[in-house]
């Protein structure tokens, strides 16, 4: 049977608020609506979540916590879908409606006291959303210039 103290719920939902949160302070300063606030509350509510499903599991004989899980990944789902927008043949919103999906995933990791995985896809998240941006932007330039060097 598993026991919580407060130390540990607190400790758990503030690795989940943190770790969130940073990833949103990234998309903020991206210029993104969905930020700080929506990253934070995202993976506080998956934190929230999974420390539910873990003590009604070891209170409730033959109760299963994945089920709450799997629900959680559903709801984000559908708020990820929220943000995905096709506009004049482009589509924008799904690196924010992924992130937060990773951020609900950094939420479960740190719900079940496993910090060491929501660090460790924090990080990741983190490099993904600023490297990856960088490349992609030499790449778009190179191909413009490209472009611009065929058309003459």
């Amino acid at each position: 049977m598993i026991t919580l103290t407060l130390t540990e719920i607190i400790i758990r939902i503030s690795i989940a608020v943190g770790l969130g949160a940073l990833l949103g302070l990234e998309r903020t300063l991206a210029g993104k609506n969905a930020g700080l606030r929506t990253y934070a509350m995202v993976s506080l509510g998956s934190a929230m979540f999974i420390l539910i499903a873990e003590i009604v599991s070891a209170t409730i004989p033959n109760s299963n916590s994945l089920l709450l899980g799997s629900a959680v990944i559903t709801g984000i789902g559908f708020i990820g879908a929220g943000l995905v927008l096709f506009q004049d043949h482009k589509v924008t919103g799904l690196t924010t409606a992924a992130g937060l999906w990773v951020s609900a995933g950094i939420g479960m990791a740190a719900g079940y006291g496993l910090h060491q995985i929501a660090v460790v896809a924090f990080v990741a998240a983190l490099l993904v959303f600023t490297l990856f941006w960088f490349i992609e932007s030499l790449l778009k330039r190179l191909s413009y210039n490209r472009e611009q060097r065929l058309k003459i």
